[in-house]
């Protein structure tokens, strides 16, 4: 007789259980369709362990653009339509007379699109690729509040100005 009431006190826990994990995934489901992840593709060295402590450090919000989810592994997106794409993990570039900018100790490699911008960390691998548009975003408020971030790959190289070049003799 016992093992009947242990049976029917599973069987009223069951259905209950199931229905709050049914309303639990209704109301997940519910509010992952009000804000769809972004498409990014992931670049070649997405997966690279290096790019870990970056990803987790990024902020939430990048001025008033708030961070999105991605469908893509090492990428994250910022406001709705998305303002500011990033990507870690592309190839790291090498010496470059590409204009070069250093905010907070992170240098970054400026490509001057019309209308977005493409800016890639330098010195640091992986590296770190941000595209936005500056007319909808200010460059210095996105990389004033990635430099935290993209401090946690660390640097093994710096860019220098044509004055700090050093001069080869010709031969």
């Amino acid at each position: 007789m016992r093992s009947r009431s242990i049976s029917h006190h599973r069987a009223t826990v069951r259905p209950a259980a199931a229905t709050l994990l049914a309303a639990a995934a209704a109301a997940a489901l519910a509010l992952t369709g009000c804000t769809p992840s972004v498409e990014v593709s992931a670049a070649a060295g997405s997966a690279d362990p290096a790019c870990a402590p970056m990803m987790v450090a990024l902020p939430d919000s990048l001025g008033d653009a708030a961070k999105r989810s991605t469908t893509s592994q090492g990428t994250a997106a910022w406001g709705d339509p998305s303002l500011v794409i990033l990507r870690c993990g592309v190839n790291a570039p090498g010496p470059t007379t590409d204009r070069c900018v250093g905010v907070n100790g992170v240098d970054w490699v400026l490509k001057e699109g019309d209308p977005a911008w493409t800016l890639t960390t330098y010195g640091r691998t992986p590296a770190t690729e941000v595209v936005f548009d500056p007319n909808k975003i200010p460059s210095s408020t996105v990389l004033a509040q990635l430099a935290n971030a993209a401090a946690k790959i660390p640097a093994t190289r710096h860019c220098v100005s044509p004055a700090d070049a050093e001069t080869v003799p010709a031969t």
